[in-house]
């Protein structure tokens, strides 16, 4: 276990502890809806799908119904991974979209839409690990969706701006469904406003009952394929009938005597793994001195060029991410880390909007969870008479046959939500992640540096200020990053631009776990409406 000094500082919040449970999460009433399962006889996976079902309800503005979602489970003492990212439907191709008048996979509508893995996800963690059934763990977010909720304040002023930009650009009929369902009156709520859906409470039942079957064989499925063949849309109910989630073998890297856990591609959790094993190639003396930020942004720089060429299905990959995450490789990579900001490259190899929650419970499982819309609200479809409002993961595709991250049917794209899990010793400490598209393996790298290299809390380790490579030399810094290193870091060639809405620098929680004690200490995000729920 980390050597914390656990004094009150005015620059950080005190972190959360507990002995019998912890959940942390971006939205109070989900993070509740977690503790619930812990003190009626669950387990921390029977927590993680409560809040991440009432996440898809209370904060639609990231996730809902028709998301994607990846887990890290420490359960029976060892880490499981699980792959529920979806596949783009098979009928559709790069031709066929560029028939269409694109040169690049749009944002919204049916073309971006894949075979949504959240549901999946809920109901394969239940029947590998859960206590309870999935009927009783989504009874919380079913009860919101039909009685109603007060949104909170971020998830208002996401709405807020997502309503703004559709209002102005969503005018095809087919987005009607998601203006009736996501503003009422034509407006989307306020702060404080009471929302509900009798549609999304009517198909999380159905989901419940089924154990997600019907989402994918049933009903829900059929009004997907409706709707999708109505509006010229891809996919069809064949392609929700043959999608399975993938239990899989998390990846790691040892990093000053900690592994740092991460989901194996398609997720970008390997540019994390990739920009530790360069950074452990340095020794920091201390947080706050231009060196300490200066390599961190270039090891990141360059891990990120390097998932950006690689990262893509698993299925069409080769060794690259052993080969990635190569001692040899991450020593031969620092080298190219001099005094002045440098323009990334790929490395050559040997030739061969999002929500995110943590939960722990007394009998030592954990579970790292994220599932994810992608922007803001997905793809601007709802299905009619369902509230199920769909991801728009295709927009990661290129429309470029020779990259790696091509389109193709039934492919998985590359996948920027990734949940973090962090043991010592073979023994769990704990669950962090950072939400935020590209930011999340920026923040994932921030984090686990303030915790192992600073001596950093949970709750200081997601408080303190943080940056985010943009491209090229181009660095977003936060108003209340230090002016000093700022300059100082211009002075070595990066181009250094303040950015003022904090919600661009991801939402984050983390929860470990005293090794001796059994003691939980957690820390939530104070960019986001977030709650630590302890028992």
């Amino acid at each position: 276990m980390f050597d914390y000094d656990f004094q009150p500082y005015h620059t950080y919040r005190v972190p959360a502890f507990s002995r019998m449970g912890m959940v942390a999460t971006s939205q109070p009433l989900a993070a509740q809806a977690g503790l619930e399962m812990l003190k009626n006889g669950g387990n921390a996976i029977d927590a993680a799908v409560a809040t991440a079902a009432c996440l898809s309800v209370v904060e639609p503005t990231s996730n809902g119904i028709g998301s994607d979602a990846f887990a890290l489970v420490w359960a029976n003492g060892k880490l499981h991974g699980l792959n529920a990212s979806g596949i783009a439907p098979q009928s559709i191709s790069i031709e066929a979209i560029k028939q269409r008048g694109f040169k690049s996979m749009p944002v919204h509508g049916l073309e971006p839409v894949m075979v949504p893995g959240a549901p999946a996800a809920w109901a394969e963690c239940i029947r590998r690990f859960g206590k309870k059934s999935l009927k009783e763990v989504m009874q919380p977010a079913i009860n919101y969706a039909e009685n109603g909720f007060p949104v909170s304040t971020v998830v208002a002023k996401n709405w807020k701006l997502n309503f703004e930009q559709y209002n102005e650009t969503l005018k095809d009929p087919m987005f009607k469904p998601w203006f009736e369902m996501f503003a009422p009156g034509g407006r989307p709520p306020r702060a404080g406003d009471m929302w509900s859906s009798q549609d999304q409470a009517q198909s999380l039942s159905i989901i419940a009952e089924t154990d997600a079957s019907d989402f994918y064989k049933g009903e829900l499925a059929d009004r997907i394929d409706r709707f999708s063949r109505d509006h010229g849309g891809f996919i069809r109910r064949s392609d929700l009938e043959t999608y399975r989630p993938v239990w899989v073998n998390p990846i790691s890297v040892n990093y000053r005597g900690y592994d740092i856990w991460e989901m194996p591609p398609n997720g970008q959790g390997l540019v994390t793994l990739i920009a530790l094993n360069i950074l452990k190639q340095f020794h920091f003396d201390y947080k706050d001195s231009v060196n300490t930020y200066h390599k961190q942004i270039e090891a990141l720089k360059l891990a990120f060029i390097d998932g950006e060429k690689y990262i893509t299905d698993p299925r069409d990959m080769g060794d690259e991410v052993s080969e990635l995450l190569s001692e040899t490789y991450a020593e031969k990579r620092s080298r190219l880390i001099d005094e002045e900001a440098i323009e990334p490259i790929p490395g050559t190899l040997p030739k061969g909007g999002t929500v995110y929650l943590a939960t722990a419970d007394k009998e030592g499982n954990m579970v790292s969870f994220i599932q994810s819309n992608y922007k803001g609200f997905g793809s601007g479809i709802v299905i009619p008479g369902t509230g199920i409002s769909l991801q728009n993961r295709g927009h990661s595709f290129s429309l470029d046959q020779s990259d790696a991250n091509s389109l193709a049917p039934g492919k998985k794209t590359y996948h920027t939500i990734i949940p973090g899990f962090m043991t010592k010793n073979g023994q769990a400490l704990g669950a962090f992640g950072v939400m935020g598209e590209y930011m999340q393996p920026q923040g994932h790298l921030q984090v686990v540096t303030n915790m192992i290299d600073f001596h950093l809390h949970p709750q200081a380790a997601l408080d303190a200020p943080r940056w985010q490579w943009i491209s090229g030399k181009t660095i977003l810094v936060e108003p209340d990053f230090p002016e000093y290193i700022a300059q100082a870091l211009k002075r070595r060639g990066h181009q250094i631009k303040v950015a003022l809405d904090r919600g661009l620098f991801g939402r984050g929680q983390i929860i470990l776990r005293n090794q001796h004690s059994g003691v939980f200490v957690g820390g939530t995000e104070p960019r986001a409406d977030g709650e630590v729920a302890v028992w």
